[in-house]
């Protein structure tokens, strides 16, 4: 009897250890621990729009699709750089990887920020989603590197193509002097000279140039019949009203863009400057879908009447990117399965059909040739012409 009583007791003794152990488990080992999304844009700074725009995509996306995927739940831990010095983003990203312990890296405002952001996610191997920057080397700095926003030859090639088709035969280019610009000016110069039209002069500004008087001058007395100009978002309302107040459209010289310089999310402060501008790009808060409607209302809802703008569907698609990744793999953030489940990736956007090639990890995408006109009170960058599924084209 007294040798079944102390074989009792040894059992409960071992349970109970047992018990006391499970309870002092971390709790990964009952639940899988969350993923964390680093998500680094300006916040502050001359481009705070574009990082105002990325968030409230981020926001509305778990909104709408909730914040667990494949039995996670995905973390936003969001970031601002300032948009201006790439040390602070590489520093983010780098605090973001090794003290956080983030799995996945989005993000990137400008190009110089994004390229600096590159080598902290080849080195951790740790997926890279650019949003919003768009020269076109960006995915070719880091093979963990996918971007779900454009570039900007993608954007002009269309554009100088339809100018030359539309009887425009010399031209001025002017852009902001960084990567994207310098990218734009290559490939408008080269698609307008080979379809005849002559290029009279190209000029560059500084990146942040609060004075556009100057260049609008040398642009007036080359006397072209267009300019062509890029410059980032958030800088075409300056542009806009500057090309007007110096007598270009006064003077005949039509204004052609890409979509940065009409920034949705800006139409408004730029108003009547912008009526009959034609421009280029892969999204404009007026595409015609039923989708888009939906996406549109969702924005200005949630953000106090806020226009979406191509930035937020940067960052909309990137959600949407990485959730449809996440259940491929079963909700492993292995940096190497979630690239190849995000490879070749096709889906209905609320910009149009899109898909992220899985050579060049960049989208293939419609690009809408658009028109500023007026609706109601408000301007908006009406589509009416398009070139489909279109790739970066090189520069």
């Amino acid at each position: 009897m007294p040798d079944t009583i102390n074989t009792q007791r040894r059992q409960m003794l071992l349970g109970g250890t047992a018990a006391l152990a499970a309870g002092m488990l971390p709790l990964s080992a009952f639940a899988a621990d969350p993923i964390k999304v680093g998500l680094i844009v300006p916040m502050s700074g001359p481009f705070a729009s574009t990082g105002r725009q990325i968030e409230a995509a981020v926001k509305l996306y778990q909104q709408k699709y909730g914040d667990t995927v494949a039995g996670r739940k995905v973390e936003i831990l969001l970031k601002d750089d300032g948009g201006l010095s790439p040390d602070v983003t590489k520093r983010l990203a780098q605090e973001l990887v090794a003290r956080d312990k983030v799995q996945v890296l989005a993000g990137f405002g400008l190009t110089p920020l994004a390229l600096a952001a590159a080598p902290i996610a080849t080195q951790a191997k740790v997926p890279m989603i650019v949003t919003a920057a768009a020269t076109s080397i960006i995915p070719q700095r880091s093979p963990y590197i996918v971007r779900t926003g454009f570039t900007l030859p993608q954007v002009t090639a269309p554009l100088a193509s339809w100018a030359a088709k539309n009887k425009i035969k010399s031209v001025v280019t002017f852009v902001s002097d960084y990567g994207p610009g310098i990218d734009a000016e290559k490939v408008f110069i080269k698609t307008f000279t080979d379809a005849g039209g002559k290029v009279l002069e190209s000029l560059r500004a500084p990146l942040r140039n609060p004075d556009y008087a100057p260049f609008l001058q040398r642009v007036k007395d080359a006397k072209p019949e267009a300019l062509f100009v890029f410059v980032p978002s958030g800088e075409g309302a300056a542009v806009l009203k500057q090309f007007t107040e110096r007598g270009l459209a006064a003077a005949g010289i039509r204004l052609i863009c890409t979509g940065d310089v009409l920034d949705d999310d800006l139409m408004a402060s730029i108003g009547a400057a912008s009526s009959g501008v034609v421009s280029s790009h892969h999204y404009s808060a007026a595409h015609p879908s039923p989708l888009n409607k939906e996406y549109v209302d969702g924005i200005a809802k949630a953000n106090k009447g806020m226009r979406a703008n191509f930035h937020s569907v940067g960052g909309y698609d990137g959600m949407h990117l990485l959730y449809e990744a996440l259940k491929k793999t079963n909700g492993d953030t292995d940096g190497e399965k979630l690239l190849a489940a995000m490879k070749g990736m096709s889906w209905e956007s609320v910009r149009g059909p899109v898909t992220l090639d899985a050579a060049t990890r960049d989208m293939v995408q419609n690009v809408y040739i658009r028109k500023a006109e007026q609706r109601g009170n408000e301007y908006y960058n009406v589509e009416f012409d398009k070139v489909e599924n279109f790739k970066d084209p090189g520069v």
